[in-house]
């Protein structure tokens, strides 16, 4: 039986232009339109689009939205400031990562107001409608307000992340001067460009490939004007369509992890470490008592980045081993990298073999392939 799978606004581009076209997470995705290594390098040195339209979009509107969030999420949403974009947890009782986010307080440009807008990971997004409605019916813990459902824009928009040195180039001519102004990891509502009705993108500079960037969310109408604009805008600079396929080399390179890899529900926030997006102090969110005790127990695996002396590529599940032999943890993620020359991975290890400059050993198809620990992230950009 032939499972449906959903597409963006953009699937027919990506179909007319030599996509490989892909299920990921229910979405007939690309996962490259060429070389892999060919739009990894083009991200690095110049600057590509990528679809993420799959990623979930939630809207919540009210005064009782701030209050609701900071009791569903890891870090604290009050104290917000309008245009600001957090990284964010939302986990379940145990401590266990439900998904990663990000959480931007927004403006209204129409009507002044402010509201608040949630991405989550494709693969997701409805596990996380029915934890909020979940928390929501329940009032989401002690002296919680009342609020509505949030409204799901994902399939009436579309989203698209301008990734690359080069990327302002094609951004500015589209929205203008004022998201090349933004910090990183701000938002603001802005008008496009060249259309007739002037519709509204919601600008935010961040990304998921270690590079400065863009991510833009338009009216589905527009998506493919909008996207083939930035590409023939970003012609002279060299800028093309990149696939999943690079946005994964791109994010590992960059040490950021992928649910259902590096996250899931087994692992908790600060075996990955992302203490930096958990604050416990002062608040409550499901987690919260279970997530203050495993702070306080550092034996648990944890995540640490390998990279391999020889040339095999070391895959997910594989096995990591120390020089005796003894097994001491296992591979989430693995890829050569472009950027490198060299294969790398992520993965978690028992602590006593973490500490970077660590020998260990990678079991590839039964051969102890030598790796050492190194800082994450694997490659970060200059200044």
């Amino acid at each position: 039986m032939q499972t449906h799978l959903a597409h963006t606004p953009l699937y027919s581009w990506h179909a007319s232009a030599g996509g490989r076209l892909v299920d990921f997470a229910g979405w007939e995705m690309p996962v490259q339109y060429g070389s892999i290594v060919t739009e990894h390098e083009a991200t690095r040195k110049a600057a590509t689009l990528f679809d993420v339209s799959h990623m979930g979009r939630l809207r919540f509107d009210g005064p009782a939205a701030e209050a609701f969030l900071d009791k569903i999420v890891t870090r604290k949403v009050t104290g917000m400031k309008p245009g600001q974009v957090r990284y964010s947890l939302v986990t379940n009782d145990a401590g266990g990562v439900l998904d990663d986010v990000l959480v931007y307080r927004l403006v209204d440009s129409k009507t002044g107001g402010t509201y608040y807008q949630m991405v989550v990971n494709a693969s997701n997004r409805q596990k996380i409608l029915v934890w909020l409605e979940k928390r929501r019916a329940a009032g989401f813990g002690p002296g919680g307000p009342e609020i509505g459902p949030p409204k799901d824009l994902t399939f009436e928009t579309a989203m698209i992340a301008v990734q690359g040195p080069k990327a302002a180039a094609l951004v500015e001519p589209l929205v203008g001067p004022e998201a090349l102004a933004l910090k990183y990891y701000h938002a603001v509502e802005l008008p496009l460009n060249g259309f007739p009705d002037a519709p509204l993108a919601l600008v935010g500079r961040t990304g998921y490939t270690g590079e400065d960037g863009w991510e833009l969310v338009v009216p589905a109408r527009r998506a493919v004007a909008v996207w083939e604009r930035l590409l023939e805008v970003g012609k002279p600079v060299g800028a093309m369509a990149a696939g999943l396929a690079a946005r994964d080399t791109l994010r590992l390179e960059a040490a950021m992890p992928l649910y259902g890899h590096e996250l899931s529900e087994e692992i908790h926030p600060f075996q990955a470490g992302l203490d930096f997006a958990v604050n416990l102090d002062d608040r409550w969110f499901p987690g919260h008592d279970a997530l203050e005790k495993a702070r306080r127990e550092p034996s648990r695996l944890i995540r640490v980045g390998w990279e391999l002396a020889g040339r095999r590529v070391p895959r997910e599940n594989y096995p990591v081993l120390s020089t005796d032999g003894a097994p001491i943890g296992h591979v989430t993620s693995g890829t050569f990298s472009p950027t490198l020359d060299r294969p790398i991975a992520m993965g978690y290890c028992q602590p006593a073999f973490a500490r970077p400059g660590s020998a260990v050993a990678i079991d590839i198809r039964g051969r102890h392939e030598p790796a050492t620990v190194v800082e994450l992230p694997f490659y970060r950009r200059g200044k």
